[in-house]
Formats: C-alpha cells, structure tokens, sequence
C-alpha cells in the first residue's frame, strides 16, 4: 500500500538537503552543505544584522537553474535568511520598523523584488505568504567578480546610510539602507541620560558636543550643557557651551561664556585653544592667547613653544629656534620628538605657523 508523506519541515530539509549520505541531519547539530553565517553593520547606532546560510555553486547554472526565475526565493539556504534594524530605516527610499524580517528575494534575469516579511521563523520559503510581507522593492541586479559561497556585505557605509549586497555566482543584488541618525540618537540620549551618566558633567557635556557637532536642535544642546555645568563647572564644558551660543548666534552670551572657560583654563588647555585658532586661520586671536599663557606660565614648555610661534610670525628665525628648543628640553618625553622636528623646520627657515 501507497504511503502519503505529509510536507513536514523535516520531510521538506531531507529532501531539499540531497541524500542522507552528505551527513547533514534536521533534527541534530551536524555539519551542513550550506554553512551559517551572519554579518552585524552598524549605522549610527542603528545595528543591521543579517542571519543566512551560505550556498556553494559546486560548478551548477545557479540564475535561472538552481534559483529559479519568477519563483519567491529564501536568498540563502536552509531556515529563514532573517534581517533585523534596530531602528527605524528606509529601503531604497521606503519606511520599514524596527524588527526581525524574514528576507526573501523574487529574482527575474533584469529586475529583483526583495521582500521583507513579518514571518521570520520559517524553513526557507516554502510557507512565505505575501499577505505576511512588511515591505517590498524592486532593485537592479549587477554583473560582479565570481563568489563560490553566497555572501551578504555592506558597501558605501556612511553615518547615515549603508548599501547591503547579495553576492553569489557572478551577481550582486544591491539594496540600500538608510537612517536617521541624529533623530535617533536625539532620542536614545532622552533615555541614557536617566541613568548614571545623569550624574556626571561629561555625560552632559558629551551629548551637547554631538548635537553640536551635528548641528542638530542646538537648543536642546544648550539645555544639555547647561546640566553639566551644573553638575561641575569646567573649563571644558563652559567653552562648548561658548561653541553653542555662537551657532546660536548669540554672540555676547557665547563671549561672556568663553571669558569665563579662559580664566578656568590649565596652561595645556590654554594652548590647545591658541593652536585651534590657529588651525581655524584666525592668527591674532591665537597670538593674544598665547601671550596670556605666556605671561600666566612663563617657564613652561607650552609659553616657549608659543613664544617660538610669534617670533616666527616676526620673521625673527633665531629667536624661534632658541624658543622651541627651551620647549622640547622642558616638556615630556612623549611630545620632545614633535618638537625637535619643529626645531628642525625653523633651522630650515619655515614658518610653522603655516
């Protein structure tokens, strides 16, 4: 008599795995044709991480022959190739939640639909329901270098955004993902900030500096700034909330705010800020700087180093030359070799303002 198999998920992976002799099993922990791999790229602080299994060509016709044209396809091999955003993202322009898709491909030889499905628990995609599907695109394929193992990678990584490639045979299937990194990490500092980062003025202080540096809701970087200074008052945070109020275009507040890091300000501190200005092409402001650092802390290495840079700025050569080599035999080892090579420079008659 006829036996009738039902199409179980372990009746489906005998028979989809090829022959007991490969060894591969359902049901045990046994080493698989398709080997697993995952890949983790992060975006901002958003995670996107794709779970699959690796399919070998093994020399067979893969497009159109082993997968299919015109047929939904698991875009791995054995359980759900799963994608999980720890965040909201768009695909190729288009919103998706945060969550844990199962990813499915429909290739055709000029375009392919990958689809992102709420059920992400399945074997492969002999159970996919479009009615489950939480997004579609549509993406051109590319002609690529030859990969033996199906390979997911992300390419063109940027703050904000990340293009993941399907890479098997000599294809590649591109998708681009994008996010919105500073809202996100606007609303993720809403809740870090409820905790013992609460409690310290470099918590604070950090979050204004990457609003800041970010440009993004400058004024709720000012609140951010103002709660560190409350914490502790610093030099550090005082001058970037000076930083804040001039993109704010507050000028007097941010000079008053600035007046007061500089009197706060350590001798390194000091000239730190000098070369800033420095690097930013802004000379006699640094000038008046250093003159203050020098006349504060006339003996230390950092007032020669400073005083080296103004006569040179005189075209006065010797006298820099006697002034940075005061600087390198008073300060640390560590920094000795950068101001020898300094030295080294002016000997040569170059302006290392420059």
């Amino acid at each position: 008599m006829r036996r009738n198999f039902a199409l179980t998920p372990v009746f489906i992976a005998i028979v989809f795995a090829g022959t007991l002799s490969h060894a591969q099993s359902a049901v045990l922990d046994l080493p698989r044709d398709s080997q697993h791999a995952k890949i983790i790229q992060r975006v901002g602080i958003t995670d996107i991480t794709i779970n699959y299994h690796r399919p070998l060509v093994k020399g067979r016709k893969v497009w159109g022959g082993l997968v299919p044209y015109g047929q939904v396809w698991r875009a791995g091999a054995n359980e759900n190739t799963t994608i999980e955003f720890t965040d909201p993202v768009t695909v190729e322009g288009k919103p998706l939640a945060r969550g844990i898709y199962g990813l499915h491909m429909l290739p055709t030889e000029s375009e392919w639909t990958i689809i992102f499905s709420k059920a992400s628990t399945a074997w492969g995609s002999f159970t996919y329901n479009q009615s489950e599907d939480a997004l579609r695109i549509n993406v051109k394929p590319a002609a690529a270098e030859m990969k033996e193992a199906l390979t997911y990678e992300a390419d063109d990584v940027t703050p904000t955004s990340a293009v993941i490639a399907l890479r098997w045979e000599k294809l590649a299937v591109p998708f681009k993902v994008q996010v919105s990194t500073n809202e996100i990490v606007a609303q993720n500092l809403h809740a870090q900030l409820r905790g013992l980062s609460q409690y310290t003025w470099d918590g604070w202080d950090d979050a204004a500096t990457y609003l800041l540096t970010n440009k993004y809701n400058l004024e709720e970087a000012l609140k951010y700034e103002d709660r560190s200074i409350g914490v502790e008052e610093r030099y550090d945070n005082l001058m970037n909330k000076s930083r804040i109020l001039d993109a704010l275009n507050k000028k007097d507040d941010a000079t008053a705010a600035r007046s007061k890091a500089l009197g706060m300000a350590s001798v390194v501190q000091l000239h730190s800020y000098g070369r800033q200005l420095q690097q930013e092409g802004k000379q006699e402001q640094a000038f008046e700087v250093f003159r203050t650092n020098i006349k504060k802390n006339p003996n230390h290495w950092t007032a020669h180093n400073e005083a080296s840079r103004i006569a040179v700025a005189k075209g006065d050569f010797d006298t820099a030359v006697k002034e940075m080599k005061l600087a390198s035999a008073a300060a640390p080892d560590q920094i000795k070799n950068a101001l020898d090579g300094f030295t080294k420079r002016l000997e040569a008659k170059e302006d290392i303002n420059k």
